[in-house]
């Protein structure tokens, strides 16, 4: 599946389909019970499945290399692979769009939950060899103080020197800029281009559009990000900006 791109700030903006498909058995619930709350009215003609589309974006800014923004959800055996419908086609969209893995300059992490990160390390070597890997402090501290697990073991460590560590918002290439916007995890980040905000797992389903306090239950702290939710949408909605998600049926949502 394609999306079409979108020129923002000076900024080509490319969706890349990784995957579409439902959470996996080991993580699928009723959709009223992974997203909690809200009343009958809010939930009107969304579907009682839920069916995820797992997407990556690819930056090409005026100057510099292309940035990639998260790497999906891998290889069969990758960490998402117990719940995520591997293996993912990241690498294939990128060869679609010209670009091979050795040409990217940079990678941003949104987080790193196996769905958004996986696709980093290819049989335990980094994916994009050539690339920094920006990630906030604070999500790197959380991974690492977790004890052992896949994402530290399979990803971080196999990072080791690419790994670019920058405390709340930075810029990152020309025209591109992560900010922190914790709550799903400690360190999740978005990105920034012009009135684009490139939102990672902050708004999960289109639901949360609507009413911003339904809940997420793989959020790590439901309220900070309840309260990370509302404050980007009013900024986005506050400059007639748009968003760009990870997993809604469209890459784009213009918010007014």
């Amino acid at each position: 599946m394609s999306y079409a791109p979108r020129s923002v700030a000076g900024v080509e903006v490319v969706p890349l389909c990784d995957a579409v498909g439902p959470m996996g058995e080991s993580l699928r619930r009723p959709v009223r019970e992974t997203l909690s709350g809200g009343s009958p009215e809010d939930w009107a003609g969304m579907s009682d499945e839920w069916v995820l589309h797992f997407r990556c974006y690819l930056l090409r800014p005026r100057t510099g290399r292309p940035v990639l923004v998260d790497t999906g959800i891998g290889a069969p055996g990758s960490p998402a692979s117990t719940w995520a419908p591997v293996p993912g086609g990241l690498l294939g969209e990128l060869a679609a769009a010209g670009v091979a893995p050795e040409d990217i300059g940079t990678v941003v992490l949104t987080h790193l939950h196996s769905d958004h990160a996986s696709g980093a390390v290819t049989d335990g070597v980094p994916a994009f060899p050539n690339a920094r890997h920006v990630l906030q402090r604070a999500e790197v501290d959380w991974i690492e103080n977790a004890g052992p697990n896949p994402v530290l073991d399979r990803i971080l460590r196999p990072l080791t020197g690419l790994v670019d560590v920058v405390d709340g918002d930075a810029a990152v290439a020309p025209g591109v800029r992560v900010a922190l916007a914790p709550g799903h995890t400690p360190g999740h980040q978005v990105v920034e281009i012009g009135p684009l905000t490139l939102t990672g797992d902050v708004v999960l389903h289109p639901v949360q559009l609507v009413n911003p306090a339904i809940r997420y239950a793989h959020d790590l702290d439901p309220e900070v990000a309840v309260a990370t939710r509302l404050a980007l949408l009013d900024r986005v909605r506050g400059q007639g900006g748009m968003i760009g998600t990870a997993h809604f049926p469209d890459s784009f949502t213009e918010l007014s």
